[in-house]
């Protein structure tokens, strides 16, 4: 992850902290750890499904409103796959228990944050249609990183709310 990354996901917490009038705590580590590969794969699996979510944006524009794509609906595979990676206590019916992954989301947001310098260096050198294009990938994968970061730091639908109101006065 690059510095330019790093801060911008720090810059995203002390908002999302301001909104909240308290810091966020991260979810607990689990106790057994992937191996490097397996941390890979699923860090890659999310990576793809970004990747997917975003094109087929590109090439429908389909959740695309008059402000710009609705991440909700822009990411819907890369969104649940971080609350399935969050999940900390499985239904009682199911055949396997929770597996919380909170470090796989932890280096998705670092992938993410990367990814949004890349849009905006993108937008800046671009002209045109494509500038456009990069633009409106960054707005929707820095408001995707809201999302991971808010669902990583575990707030509930009403603190979701109070950080969306205090971002929409500021």
């Amino acid at each position: 992850m690059t510095d330019r990354g790093r801060t911008l996901i720090a810059g995203r917490r002390e908002r999302i902290e301001r909104a909240l009038g308290r810091p966020l705590s991260a979810p607990p580590p689990n106790p057994s750890p992937l191996s490097d590969e397996e941390r890979d794969h699923l860090i890659a699996g999310g990576m793809e499904l970004y990747v997917n979510d975003l094109e087929w944006e590109s090439l429908t524009g389909e959740e695309h409103l008059e402000d710009g794509p609705l991440a909700e609906l822009t990411f819907p595979g890369v969104l649940a796959f971080v609350r399935g990676l969050l999940l900390s206590e499985a239904m009682p019916d199911s055949l396997a228990p929770a597996d919380p992954r909170p470090e796989v989301v932890d280096a998705l947001l670092e992938r993410l944050a990367d990814e949004v310098i890349r849009l905006e260096e993108e937008a800046t050198r671009a002209g045109g249609e494509d500038a456009e294009r990069a633009r409106m990938q960054m707005e929707a994968t820095r408001r995707l990183l809201d999302l991971v970061l808010m669902a990583y730091h575990g707030l509930s639908d009403e603190e979701v709310e109070r950080v969306e109101r205090a971002a929409g006065a500021a």
